[in-house]
């Protein structure tokens, strides 16, 4: 599923061709994806602008002229894809929809964007611009890892007050919006923290060094265009390639990268998701 770089490397392609401008047609070609969508959708698109493209945690926001945001997930295999854009300029050849072409937004400014999703694990809502945070899907979670309210002070009392394995605790998104699985265990080999180890018994020193460790992945992630596994594309189609900078995950059996260590990454299992580590460099 796409994480906090993924996204924000799908919002960092789609806000010249979206913001300012407006849309002229919204085509809804189902009744929903992982929920119904909302009532009227295509009449309430229709007609407004987008004044602002931003992110929250892993969903894309679109504040409209109407008052309304347009709150977007991808879901495990989404995609928001251009078209009518090249070499800069906006032109009106389109592709025909395809069969999981779900939502298709025609700009006023020639570009068509499209909410592709073959499997349907996507999501999109409507809600009033004013009541965004308490809206159920963004009301629960914590601070953006790339803000300011994300601190040092702030993550070594939240891990004091878990007693659950580091890894779960950093994938809490009530504690830290947008981290998500891959992230988290490229976080915890550079940060040489096992991720078995109780969060509320790592020393606030180790607990407060994860705070650049956090920054300094997702930072190069986003830089990189994210990661490409499965399903995951950048706006304009290209893949994401921060997955050729993986030091652990998806690398089972392989050495560890650190000089002079002689041991092989691991993986086991929590929570349902794989963790892959070296339990010579990670205590």
């Amino acid at each position: 599923m796409p994480e906090l770089p993924e996204v924000e490397t799908v919002r960092r392609g789609l806000s010249p061709v979206m913001e300012g401008a407006r849309i002229v047609r919204a085509d809804i070609r189902r009744e929903g994806l992982r929920w119904p969508f909302p009532d009227r959708m295509a009449d309430r698109l229709t007609g407004a602008r987008v004044l602002r493209l931003g992110r929250r945690s892993k969903y894309l926001l679109a504040d409209l002229d109407t008052g309304e945001t347009l709150i977007t997930h991808l879901g495990m295999s989404g995609r928001m894809l251009i078209s009518g854009h090249a070499l800069g300029k906006f032109h009106h050849d389109h592709p025909a929809p395809e069969k999981h072409d779900h939502v298709v937004l025609d700009m006023d400014n020639g570009a068509r964007v499209t909410f592709n999703d073959p499997r349907r694990f996507g999501a999109m809502d409507l809600c009033d611009t004013v009541g965004l945070d308490a809206h159920k899907l963004i009301r629960v979670l914590g601070p953006e890892p790339l803000g300011n309210a994300f601190d040092e002070p702030y993550l070594v009392g939240a891990l004091k007050r878990r007693n659950s394995p580091i890894k779960s605790a950093l994938l809490d998104q009530g504690i830290i919006a947008g981290l998500g699985n891959i992230y988290v265990c490229e976080v915890l080999f550079r940060a040489g923290v096992h991720p078995t180890r109780k969060a509320a018994r790592l020393s606030s020193t180790r607990a407060a060094g994860l705070v650049p460790i956090i920054r300094d992945v997702l930072g190069e992630a986003i830089e990189s265009g994210g990661s490409s596994l499965n399903d995951y594309r950048q706006a304009d189609g290209e893949l994401g390639y921060f997955q050729h900078n993986f030091r652990v995950y998806g690398r089972e059996g392989q050495p560890c990268v650190t000089q002079g260590c002689t041991g092989k990454i691991r993986r086991i299992t929590q929570s349902g998701r794989s963790t892959f580590y070296c339990a010579q460099c990670q205590r």
